[in-house]
């Protein structure tokens, strides 16, 4: 399958934040016009970063900067370790000097080592913690095999096809994305265990033929990341980039060599993490076939559009002015997509959302990825029957339903301070006499902090 990017735009990279800096969030902040937007370039958004060019040395060109990244991050991190054992050679020639120092009675000399020596140590410390700055454990909700069988086993089928190992757990989470988090056991020389993340809204959104496409797509990204160094190579290269973070952090404003080098890494590594799109994408041809991942693609888009545009801004509007409504976005999610996604705009007019859509720093823009399907313009996929969440969560529905929920309303009343419904306790309270109506209104203020709402006061 040949397929290539056009002209990459000609405008500036955005300038690096002043000052010091960390280089994920440098990375997170850039546009996304990261690398070209052909279909519908912007002035001034693009970043001339390399051209992908996608023909069948993809997975050559992919593996050898695998390697590299991987080879590089390793030895980074060989560097920064042995660079402890220097400086710990150095805090334990100033503890000896200083106690020389001592015994000629010389203040001035010992006030020096003793600072060289603190300040060893301080680099000691700080470079170790550094290297041991631990990758995030999965976010969300982990269903247990015995739940939901049938998902664990259409992912277990998918994952023998593709020849790589078992997923070890699933996690649910609350956005409309799914993931893999890779990590080896035993302290970084066992296997590598693999867990999956499924959004729910993902699952609200498609249909269970449409989420295998997803699925399919997730275990490609296991199928690439396995022929770099063992499968080892990303998780070198996550490993070296917090460790810069943290350096970044450490070290004064402008340091000799780490600036640049900070620099090409982040590139280099926006640029491998693109191209494991186009190669997930192939795997996932292989396993479900071309017309279905295309059509998946496009329907995620729509309602990823119809969920932050339309769904999600009523349901926040609703709580806002209605501080007693029931309506919780996940519990009514479902209905949600049944209901209103055929009237939106992203379901009248796809191509609307696939024009605006111009990936971001670690995406391709999916007209680019259609293309390199081969499947320019897919017809969507008319959804009938259960969703997929229906489908494979099952009982489970409910209370995964009623967890994020709660995560939502928590996040509400984070953002405004708690007030009482006008409908319910103070009402009562008017209502009342003979009772301390400043201590139970406290009490019922206290239970809405709480999240809970007060349906009757009773005293023994």
């Amino acid at each position: 399958m040949a397929s290539h990017f056009g002209p990459l735009a000609t405008a500036n990279p955005p300038p690096r934040p002043r000052g010091r800096w960390r280089i994920l969030r440098w990375i997170v902040s850039w546009n996304e016009g990261l690398v070209t937007i052909r279909h519908n370039p912007v002035p001034g958004r693009g970043i001339p970063v390399r051209e992908i060019q996608l023909s069948e040395d993809l997975d050559g060109r992919y593996d050898r900067l695998s390697r590299d990244l991987g080879a590089r991050a390793l030895a980074g991190l060989l560097a920064v370790s042995g660079s402890i054992l220097v400086l710990l050679g150095g805090a334990v020639v100033g503890a000896v000097a200083t106690w020389e120092a001592i015994g000629r009675g010389t203040p001035v000399e010992t006030l020096f080592w003793v600072l060289f020596m603190l300040g060893s140590i301080a680099a000691i410390w700080a470079t170790l913690a550094s290297l041991a700055s631990l990758a995030p454990r999965p976010c969300g909700l982990a269903v247990a095999r015995e739940r939901v069988g049938e998902l664990y086993a259409l992912v277990d089928a998918l994952a023998h096809v593709a020849g790589v190992s078992p997923i070890r757990r699933i996690y649910v989470t609350g956005e409309i994305n799914a993931s893999i988090v890779q990590r080896p056991r035993h302290l970084g020389v066992g296997e590598m265990a693999t867990d999956l993340l499924i959004g729910l809204p993902l699952a609200h959104a498609l249909g269970p033929r449409q989420l295998a496409a997803v699925i399919a797509h997730e275990i490609g990204h296991m199928v690439a990341r396995q022929r770099g160094m063992h499968g080892r190579s990303g998780w070198l290269q996550a490993w070296w980039m917090r460790t810069l973070d943290e350096l970044a952090a450490a070290l004064p404003s402008g340091f000799p060599w780490f600036d640049p080098q900070g620099d090409a890494l982040c590139m280099r590594m926006l640029l491998l993490a693109q191209m494991e799109e186009y190669a997930a994408d192939r795997t996932a041809v292989r396993l479900v076939g071309a017309e279905l991942l295309a059509g998946t693609l496009v329907e995620l888009c729509c309602k990823a559009d119809f969920l932050a545009n339309d769904y999600l801004p009523r349901v926040h509007a609703l709580a806002e002015c209605d501080e007693a409504s029931c309506v919780r976005p996940y519990r009514e999610m479902g209905h949600g997509f049944a209901a209103g996604f055929a009237q939106s705009s992203a379901a009248i007019d796809p191509q609307r959302v696939l024009r605006a859509d111009a990936g971001d720093p670690f995406h391709p823009a999916l007209q680019d990825r259609l293309v390199a399907i081969g499947v320019a313009m897919p017809e969507r996929l008319q959804v009938s029957g259960p969703s997929a969440a229906q489908h494979f969560f099952g009982d489970s529905l409910p209370f995964l339903a009623w967890h994020f929920d709660r995560i939502w309303l928590e996040s509400l009343r984070d953002a405004c301070p708690p007030a009482l419904s006008p409908r319910a306790p103070e009402r009562v309270l008017r209502m009342c006499s003979g009772i301390d109506l400043h201590l139970w209104h406290d009490r019922a203020e206290a239970m809405a902090r709480r999240g809970l709402r007060v349906l009757a006061l009773a005293e023994r």
